[in-house]
């Protein structure tokens, strides 16, 4: 299959790489080269995100991105494969951001990133323990009058499941900079607990009315993400983010993996939202997600890399794990 090919075969068929896109490690050596550092891990813990991880080299991101190009434009069988697909998701009518979730199913080039071994080591250290893909997005902002998304945090629209043992992976397809609307963090603010659902596309400042005055200073502290195409930060599912216009003569596109933890369950009972879970897989209450449209990205029973996996530095409950010691967070 074409690494830029787009496809109305269901590709969550298929729960392994299809495409020669991304080489994986054949052993635990080849691995070691993705592994983040303790001091990484540590920087995680304290501030909600992690930044500058290379996942994707420069011809990865131009075939993602022709890729792209081509799921902006789709056939109405191609449509169906989405959970969610909105050309334009702004509430400005001066302004576009493109969304749409559930491409790793109709392109082999997003279908195979799920499976880059630079995100899935990283993606293991900060959950500390096996995970499934929980679900992609695609956002797209144009040049000159590309929308916001305004500041949110993931979970509090992720409480059809449980427990919260998520984590999401923010990767540019285009150089990403204050100027064309990079997104932002809060350092921080994942201590703050669930916080309401102001808007997704809407009013920036909106987040603000939910806030306590201490969460409102520290708001003030907020951190750009710029970071050059291929990269991804990676943050938890209570960390506040966001990214502004794109006013800038260049466009700002990403892609952003969604993992959960292996035995994440439905939590869709009494579910207030159930109408924007019109299109995705089914999530029954207390079952695990396991099926086809979650499939397992990294499991730490793996037999071939068990020793290096008790080496590297991993975080567990609150702890950097590994096999000398066990550092307490704070």
């Amino acid at each position: 299959m074409k690494n830029n090919e787009t496809t109305s075969i269901d590709l969550s068929n298929f729960s392994n790489p299809i495409a020669n896109i991304f080489e994986q490690p054949k052993c635990a050596a080849e691995w070691e080269q993705y592994v983040l550092t303790e001091e990484q891990i540590r920087s995680f813990h304290e501030n909600g995100y992690l930044s500058g991880i290379k996942i994707l080299s420069e011809e990865q991101v131009d075939r993602l991105n022709e890729e792209l190009t081509k799921l902006q434009s789709v056939t109405g069988e191609e449509k169906q494969l989405f959970y969610y697909y909105e050309s334009n998701e702004s509430e400005d009518p001066n302004k576009v951001l493109f969304h749409a979730i559930g491409a790793w199913r109709i392109t082999p080039g997003f279908h195979d990133l799920i499976w880059s071994p630079a995100y899935r080591m990283a993606a293991y250290q900060l959950m500390g323990q096996s995970f499934r893909l929980f679900h992609d997005q695609l956002f797209c902002k144009p040049a000159k009058h590309g929308g916001v998304v305004a500041w949110h945090q993931d979970f509090s629209y992720w409480t059809f499941t449980k427990p919260m043992q998520h984590l999401t992976c923010w990767i540019g397809l285009d150089d990403a900079s204050v100027e064309n609307g990079c997104l932002y963090y809060v350092p921080g603010s994942h201590k703050w607990g669930l916080l309401p659902i102001t808007g997704l596309a809407g009013d920036m400042d909106s987040v603000k009315q939910v806030l306590t005055e201490d969460q409102c200073v520290a708001f003030e502290k907020k951190v750009a993400n710029e970071l050059p195409k291929g990269y991804a930060s990676f943050h938890h599912p209570l960390t506040m983010h966001g990214s502004y216009a794109n006013y800038s003569e260049r466009s700002r596109r990403a892609i952003v993996i969604n993992a959960m933890g292996h035995e994440t369950m439905g939590n869709t009972a009494g579910y207030e939202r159930m109408d924007a879970l019109s299109s995705f897989p089914p999530m029954e209450q207390d079952l695990v997600l396991n099926s086809q449209f979650f499939p397992l990205l990294f499991d730490d029973k793996d037999p071939e890399i068990k020793d290096l996996l008790s080496s590297i530095p991993v975080l567990k409950n609150g702890s950097i794990v590994n096999a000398s010691h066990s550092v307490e967070l704070k």
